[in-house]
């Protein structure tokens, strides 16, 4: 597989994810289960840096690739 193809796939799993504990978050605090929504938050804010390093990862491979 293409490692461009590999890193987007990633990147969409991370934002499914962030999408998934985001939504069961805000339906945690709603009814009042505050141990639940900072569960939820926290797994959400461990999410975004997996997402950030695969997006710079991928920055770096295309910016190689482009000097070969």
């Amino acid at each position: 597989m293409n490692h461009r193809l590999v890193n987007f796939i990633l990147l969409l799993i991370c934002l499914m994810l962030n999408i998934v504990f985001t939504q069961k978050m805000v339906h945690q605090f709603k009814f009042e289960n505050y141990e639940g929504a900072l569960l939820y938050c926290l797994l959400n804010l461990l999410v975004f840096p997996i997402a950030l390093f695969v997006y710079k990862r991928d920055r770096k491979q295309s910016e190689v690739m482009a000097n070969d």
